[in-house]
């Protein structure tokens, strides 16, 4: 496999960060620009994000005196220096739009972590094991924005990432209703309790925009390509609901699901047996950060636990527990996943893997 050269556009905000701890050993991807706001440009990158670098790792040497580049004034120099690049920049979302849009008319790709372009038709939303072949969709958008190379593609919800995962391998028995809790950690605002004591020792029963993306978004990721209109069409169901909370955890997502099917076997075993044996694409191609177990079963009364189950697999691994029937629904239980790397950049780098893997990205 060659060597791509990449860049990570936002690279000083919290998921730029992880960007940069996910590629510093990656096998496939080099990291040869780091760009952030015109405040940043010009300076080295430990001097750029001084003290907002709020990983628990330090900050790798070989990106410390790397100089920032200037995210929106050298869209072109970036272009010409990178095979494509990650975007994780903290903008209004039709500044985003603008932005990624102006990297791919550029003949650069775009794999994105920001939610600006997710419901763009011509998008692809791709969680690797769940809708690897929504990246057919990239030809009609590179016919919309006229290029050759260049085009966007972007990741989930960072929250989506815990239960959608759990429920995409179920769908075989009609999957038709689904209500999810989330509790959400504080990671998933970049924040950190140094800069944000007032999370300490409290819950905040609102995440702004969250619980519309929990309900829309796994129904893009469920939906079918309208070839006829180069488009990605929604799913028409299973119907969502969700409220999304946050909690004092610095890192990691859990999903509360209650889910009704058509016709869901009785033995709940055989769910389990689906969960442990599932693999996707990600997982048959053998993508470097691909989890070699996507779904893992916790048998115990108390998991998964967020401090203890949140970097299965390298984070990349998501977690299921606590399954049995329930009252109202078919069935009940809790799911896990790591919100900065499954949930953000890990899943941008998994999602670049395939897309590079499948010849998306040359």
């Amino acid at each position: 496999m060659k060597k791509y050269k990449v860049g990570i556009i936002g690279a000083t905000g919290m998921v730029g960060q992880r960007f940069m701890l996910l590629l510093e050993n990656h096998p496939w991807f080099d990291v040869v620009v780091l760009a952030a706001s015109s405040r940043s440009a010009g300076k080295p990158y430990v001097e750029a994000v001084g003290q907002k670098w709020n990983m628990k790792k330090e900050i790798p040497a070989k990106y410390k005196d790397m100089v920032v580049c200037d995210a929106q004034a050298d869209v072109k120099k970036i272009a010409e220096t990178v095979d494509f690049v990650f975007c994780a920049v903290d903008m209004k979302k039709d500044e985003i739009k603008a932005l990624e849009e102006m990297y791919a008319k550029n003949e650069c790709p775009v794999i994105s972590n920001n939610s600006a372009n997710r419901f763009t038709p011509d998008v692809p939303m791709i969680v690797p094991e769940i809708n690897p072949e929504h990246a057919a969709i990239i030809p009609y958008q590179k016919k919309r924005l006229g290029t050759k190379r260049g085009f966007i593609a972007v990741k989930s919800n960072c929250s989506l990432q815990s239960y959608v995962p759990a429920l995409h391998p179920l769908r075989q028995f009609g999957l038709n209703k689904v209500l999810v809790c989330t509790y959400q950690a504080i990671s998933g605002a970049g924040k950190t309790f140094e800069t944000w004591p007032e999370m300490i020792d409290n819950v905040i029963p609102y995440i702004g925009g969250e619980e519309e993306k929990s309900e829309q978004e796994p129904l893009k990721l469920f939906g079918k390509i309208d070839t006829e209109k180069g488009v990605i069409v929604s799913a028409d169901e299973p119907s969502f609901t969700a409220q999304c909370i946050r909690v004092p955890a610095s890192d990691g997502h859990m999903g509360a699901v209650f889910a009704s099917f058509d016709n869901l076997p009785e033995n709940l075993d055989e769910v389990i047996e689906i969960w442990k044996n599932y693999k996707g694409r990600a997982q048959e191609l053998e993508l470097p950060s691909a989890p070699k177990h996507f779904l893992t079963y916790f048998t115990e009364d108390n998991r998964p636990q967020t401090r203890l189950d949140r970097e299965i697999e390298n984070g990349m691994g998501v977690s299921i527990g606590r399954l049995r029937k329930d009252t109202q629904y078919d069935i009940k239980f809790v799911c896990l996943s790591h919100n900065t790397i499954r949930g953000a950049a890990g899943g941008a780098v998994l999602m670049a893997e395939l897309l590079c893997k499948e010849g998306y990205i040359d």
